[in-house]
């Protein structure tokens, strides 16, 4: 499948969140969105599934309606269909997703919620348990068959329901915000493998978010950088080659005034080394002068024992 993003707006208030001219996704990318806090990645994400409503400009999915999987990806016009989300429901069918957890119905078990999705993509009872299956390695046995709604699992185990369901109908397009976030390492890698494994396998679009940069590199194929809503970077991440762009990029775009902090803060603790050791050497110098001082005073004190004892003898040898 393919994205084509045109001219497109969102404010709120006084505040641009989106500020997207153009971008176009490839059929079978892997994208990694990037930026700081309030870039824009999540309202873009909504924005793209119909959550908010764009203030200008518009997102065109383009699917593949071959139900073979095998042949996503092949761009044949026959078997497409172009939609734009806020004016059609057909692309719900092709996408998968996961933002935050206001997209789990908490009140359910686990399995029940799998069922609901499963009932409403037409996917039949055998092949979401296969599916289910697949992705077992992932779940780590702390899901399924632990009788609790998913209100009471932990914040971590409800990213992983999260991202099972957006998986389960074997979307097209593929959209996680921030998957990474709450997972232990061992489950962060195992959900890197999985979407690389699903991205290869079945020639699927997808899009995530993170903070992660390492993670972001391991798996995309292309990094989008925004800033205050605007795409500022648009690198292609054959094996791994963003990574060093994005390391300067968020070190210096870190920025100026925190590198001239951190100079400063240098410059201190630099002053301060140097007035620690000249007091140091300056008690040493004083514990130095006091240990000659002593010596020289122990050393009159013999001076004049001698001195004492010369005379005593003198006076005693006269007659």
């Amino acid at each position: 499948m393919q994205i084509t993003i045109s001219q497109l707006k969102k404010a709120f208030n006084d505040n641009m969140a989106v500020n997207i001219d153009s971008l176009h996704v490839n059929d079978g990318e892997i994208i990694g969105l990037v930026g700081n806090n309030g870039a824009g990645k999540t309202t873009m994400f909504r924005l793209m599934l119909d959550l908010l409503k764009a203030d200008n400009g518009y997102v065109d999915l383009t699917f593949c309606t071959n139900a073979n999987e095998q042949t996503q990806g092949t761009g044949d016009a026959a078997d497409t269909i172009t939609v734009d989300p806020a004016k059609m429901e057909d692309w719900k069918r092709y996408t998968g997703a996961y933002i935050d957890d206001s997209f789990l119905i908490d009140f359910l078990l686990p399995e029940e919620y799998f069922e609901f999705i499963a009932k409403v993509c037409g996917i039949d009872n055998d092949t979401m348990r296969q599916r289910l299956d697949e992705m077992e390695r992932f779940m780590g046995g702390e899901i399924m068959g632990k009788k609790k709604l998913i209100r009471d699992y932990s914040a971590g185990n409800k990213q992983k329901i999260g991202i099972v369901a957006a998986m389960l109908n074997h979307p097209q397009l593929l959209i996680l915000d921030e998957p990474f976030n709450f997972l232990d390492p061992s489950s962060q890698n195992i959900l890197k493998q999985m979407l690389t494994h699903y991205n290869q396998t079945t020639g699927a679009t997808v899009l995530l978010s993170s903070h992660n940069l390492q993670h972001t590199v391991d798996v995309s194929s292309r990094i989008v950088l925004l800033e205050h809503g605007v795409i500022v970077k648009d690198l292609a991440n054959s094996n791994g080659c963003a990574d060093k762009e994005l390391e300067h990029y968020f070190m210096v775009g870190a920025t100026e005034e925190q590198t001239e902090e951190a100079t400063e803060g240098k410059a201190e603790e630099e002053t301060v080394r140097k007035a620690e050791e000249k007091q140091e050497g300056q008690a040493e110098g004083k514990a130095e002068e006091e240990t000659v001082g002593k010596a020289e005073e122990k050393q009159e004190g013999q001076a004049e024992g001698k001195a004492e004892e010369r005379t005593d003898r003198t006076a005693e040898e006269q007659p």
